[in-house]
């Protein structure tokens, strides 16, 4: 493999029609037995980040001792409603023939950088299908680690320790946010920004990313650019 592609997940491949939320919220109140009234901007951000904070909007400010048993309800509740997900959500335009030329494409390997714990983040992709075109095995995921840099080096170690080396400039993390901008940036690798989410591509431009895209559905360019 010559070329890694570390693909945020919400709003850069798909939008979830608020049915993670709706998995989260149930989740929270089976664990706890409180009613949910959390309110919290997740974009770009982590689950093991976002959850303290949402626990404490709630009073509890130690999370700890549920965390656990929190995140593999969570995974559950989210499964139960994936064909909400299918029928509430959409993929966004182009994605699907972007994700399929460069998965054919032999030098490439796909994989997934998202703030989502990793059960969440692999039933969202494969909700729509996309799932295959993926190898989540050595993706960095939101109950990885709190920061978000710190998830593109996880998966960059995953996928080396299966496929090889990569030069720091063949190692792509395409996300819609200044935030998914900046862990690549952090990480020394290439950050690709995709205006399909709350950044603009000027917020996107100046956050620093090194290409910046309205969204995929120009498919051939999209690939030109994602495939070197």
């Amino acid at each position: 493999m010559t070329r890694l592609l570390l693909w945020d997940v919400d709003r850069t491949l798909l939008v979830g029609g608020g049915v993670g939320v709706e998995a989260y919220a149930a989740a929270f109140t089976a664990v706890t037995g409180l009613e949910w009234v959390g309110s919290l901007v997740a974009a770009g951000r982590t689950d093991l980040s976002i959850t303290p904070e949402l626990f404490a909007q709630h009073g509890i400010a130690d999370h700890t001792p549920y965390l656990g048993a929190f995140f593999a309800r969570y995974a559950d509740e989210f499964a139960a409603r994936g064909d909400a997900m299918a029928a509430h959500g959409r993929v966004l335009p182009g994605v699907p023939e972007v994700l399929a030329a460069l998965h054919a494409d032999p030098g490439v390997v796909q994989t997934l950088v998202t703030g989502n714990i990793a059960a969440v983040g692999v039933a969202k992709v494969a909700a729509f299908g996309l799932d295959r075109f993926f190898d989540t095995r050595i993706g960095g995921y939101g109950d990885d680690h709190p920061v978000r840099s710190e998830l593109v080096g996880r998966a960059r170690e995953r996928a080396e320790a299966v496929h090889g080396p990569f030069a720091d400039g063949d190692v792509l993390v395409i996300g819609d946010t200044v935030l998914d901008v900046g862990a690549a940036l952090a990480a020394g690798v290439v950050a690709v920004g995709v205006a399909t989410g709350p950044s603009t591509t000027q917020e996107l431009a100046a956050a620093g990313a090194h290409h910046v895209l309205e969204d995929l559905s120009d498919v051939a360019a999209t690939i030109a650019l994602l495939s070197g």
